[in-house]
């Protein structure tokens, strides 16, 4: 059996509130579980204190069982000092698609024509 520490969904339409579980890795994300561990309300301040709520002896405790957080859940792990996690960098992310290049290159094509029309009748 795979667990997994990750987060359970709560709270009402469009008022996330999250759970941190240990589940099994096949169960459905808000369905069954096997022990709670804490809790994230990410309306709080990221400064707040009660913004996440970590039982760390019990998180420790499964993570020496084999349990496996997700991406979420090891930021919060990390943040309380149990686990090491690698910063993670995507540079070509932030860099435009295909067609907004194409767009951005016929922009600068129409740019250049405009200005070329308009200097040669100033001559």
């Amino acid at each position: 059996m795979s667990l997994k520490i990750r987060l359970s969904r709560g709270g009402a339409k469009k008022r996330p509130y999250y759970r941190i579980v240990v589940a099994d890795a096949r169960s459905p994300r808000d369905g069954r579980f096997i022990d709670r561990i804490g809790s994230f309300n990410p309306l709080l301040a990221k400064d707040a204190e009660n913004r996440v709520v970590l039982d760390t002896e019990k998180a420790k405790a499964w993570l020496e069982k084999g349990a496996q957080p997700t991406d979420r859940v090891a930021r919060f792990l990390d943040a309380a000092g149990l686990l090491k996690r690698d910063a993670r960098s995507n540079p070509k992310k932030a860099e435009p698609g295909e067609k907004a290049k194409a767009r951005a290159a016929e922009k600068a094509d129409k740019a250049a024509k405009a200005a070329a029309a308009e200097e040669a009748p100033a001559e």
